[in-house]
């Protein structure tokens, strides 16, 4: 009995302990399943908080992001990369990645090739090819850059790519403006060679004439008034490069004063009266019977309309017609000027304001020019705080320039400053100095000047013109900027200096005429400064008054 007793308590005991076992196995493995399900809802989390700040990355970036699995199906697409392909992240997954993502070439049209199977190919990153368009799903073309890359897994391996692109529209228009900008020079180059050449014909034939002993009189003015014409028209093309160029960079000054609207109409119609006259046009002018006067630089507005009546007789067959109107109200002054001539294409009715710029038809049929004619016209009339517009049918239908400007008025103040600076010093023969070491420009000078009644002394360099001008105790002196020895602006300063100097006008002749060249010859100590080739009527009238 005492052993089946002890048999049966080492049983229960067993059991017992089995049982605690078993509890204690499935309290540990409660335990560790726990840990398990916190430790996978903590990488659950991680994995979601990741995915949303990857989410939020891919958002927030600039550019267009596409990815795609292994087999270049596509998996997501950020904000960008949908506006850009019309295509949904949901109605993208799962698609083959050519079906979104459509790439030709810009230049042939023809699709191009997708650079993710490459990158995942060659397992680094693969630019696209330049000049590539992006086909979006309702059919619009867009330029792009940039690149593909592998994705790779925590092993190293790919499983998958990436697409990164972007929008480069407004950069490929500004490349082309650019181009269209250098191609414009290269014409204008061009032009200004031609148009500088052409006037240099009629002056050497004339200089042959002039020198041939068989020369009639006759023959002789007309060779001086053929070389008369030709260097003005020279220094009108290079006035016209200076202006525009003054106008560029906002530093020419408009010499405003009480200015009749028949008197500029006048001035610019006698201005352009040559070429309308040798191509037969009728020419037509309406203005207000009462005089119209307003504020303005009447020099700059005959410039704007004869350059207007220019363009429109260049550009109109010979026997044309051209009407120029005019009428003035409280608020503004209006001009057009209208031609028969070849017109302008709708797309180019803002351009031909850009510098450089001419229409061009199959049949060019305008007689030359800079190209800057408008381009000049236009900042001339917005520094008048005007406007100028182009209007035209189209190609053979004509075209209409309208100028407005606005209808001010000086003020008393203003008008008795201008009536002084008109006053006109009598005439009286001075002492000048000429000093420059070309020999034609100094000797034909200096036969003007005893022309007009001035005693003229000639010197070749700057050291020359130190020890000349107060010898001959002259009261103008005339200096060349570039001469050997010493320069004019050495000169300048080393005879203000000097007592006697500081009486002296000192007159700068140079051909370098830009802002930053006359504030160099004022800050040496010369009073003027003029731009080769001398107008000799502006240079006679600045002796007048010094």
């Amino acid at each position: 009995m005492i052993d089946d007793e002890d048999e049966d308590q080492r049983v229960r005991t067993a059991a017992l302990r089995t049982a605690e076992s078993i509890v204690i196995a499935r309290q540990r493995a409660e335990r560790e399943l726990l840990a398990a399900k916190e430790a996978l809802e903590r990488k659950t989390e991680e994995l979601e908080q990741q995915r949303e700040w990857f989410e939020v990355t891919l958002n927030s970036i600039g550019d267009a992001v596409i990815t795609t699995d292994v087999g270049g199906r596509v998996m997501s697409l950020n904000p960008v990369a949908e506006a850009m392909t019309g295509w949904t992240t949901a109605e993208a997954r799962g698609e083959p990645l050519e079906r979104v993502f459509r790439i030709i070439n810009e230049d042939t049209r023809r699709l191009a090739e997708n650079p993710v199977g490459k990158a995942m190919q060659v397992g680094k990153v693969i630019g696209l090819a330049n000049h590539t368009a992006l086909i979006s799903k309702d059919g619009s073309v867009i330029p792009i850059e940039d690149s593909a890359a592998p994705i790779r897994d925590t092993q190293g391996n790919t499983c998958g790519a990436v697409m990164v692109f972007h929008d480069v529209t407004q950069r490929r228009r500004a490349e082309q403006a650019l181009r269209d900008t250098d191609r414009r020079k290269d014409e204008f180059l061009a032009t200004l060679a031609h148009e500088l050449r052409n006037p240099l014909a009629p002056i050497r034939q004339a200089t042959r004439i002039l020198r041939a002993e068989t020369a009639t009189e006759a023959q002789k003015r007309w060779c001086q008034d053929v070389i008369d014409r030709q260097v003005h028209y020279m220094a009108l093309l290079i006035d016209d490069l200076l202006d525009i160029s003054r106008v560029s960079r906002g530093t020419l000054e408009l010499r405003v004063e009480t200015t009749e609207l028949a008197a500029v109409i006048e001035a610019a119609i006698e201005t352009a009266r040559p070429i309308i006259d040798a191509k037969r046009h009728k020419l037509s002018v309406e203005i207000p019977q009462q005089a119209v006067q307003f504020a303005a630089d009447p020099l700059r507005v005959a410039q704007v309309l004869s350059n207007l009546l220019t363009n429109a007789a260049k550009y109109t067959d010979p026997q044309g017609q051209i009407r120029m109107r005019a009428c003035g109200d409280g608020e503004s002054i209006t001009i057009s000027v209208a031609d028969s001539g070849i017109g302008i294409p709708t797309a180019e009715l803002e351009s031909v304001f850009a510098m450089f710029s001419q229409v061009k038809t199959s049949q060019d049929r305008s007689d030359g020019g800079l190209g800057i004619g408008l381009a000049l016209s236009k900042g001339l009339v917005e520094l008048h705080g005007g406007t100028i517009q182009a209007t035209s049918a189209g190609l053979g239908q004509g075209s209409e320039f309208v100028v407005r400007l606005p209808h001010r008025v000086l003020s008393a103040a203003a008008l008795q400053e201008t009536t002084k600076a008109a006053a006109i010093a009598p005439a009286r023969h001075r002492r000048i100095l000429i000093a420059d070491d070309n020999h034609d420009a100094a000797d034909s000078l200096a036969v003007l000047l005893q022309m007009h009644g001035h005693e003229v002394t000639v010197v070749r360099d700057g050291r020359e013109a130190l020890t000349t001008i107060n010898a001959v105790r002259a009261e103008i002196a005339l200096l060349d900027i570039g001469m050997p020895e010493l320069d004019g602006y050495e000169v300048a300063r080393q005879v203000r200096q000097n007592t006697l100097g500081r009486a002296v006008t000192l007159i700068a002749v140079t051909g370098w005429g830009q802002d930053r060249d006359k504030a160099r010859a004022l800050g040496a100590g010369f009073n003027h400064h003029l731009t080769k080739p001398i107008e000799p009527t502006q240079l006679l009238d600045l002796i007048r008054s010094s």
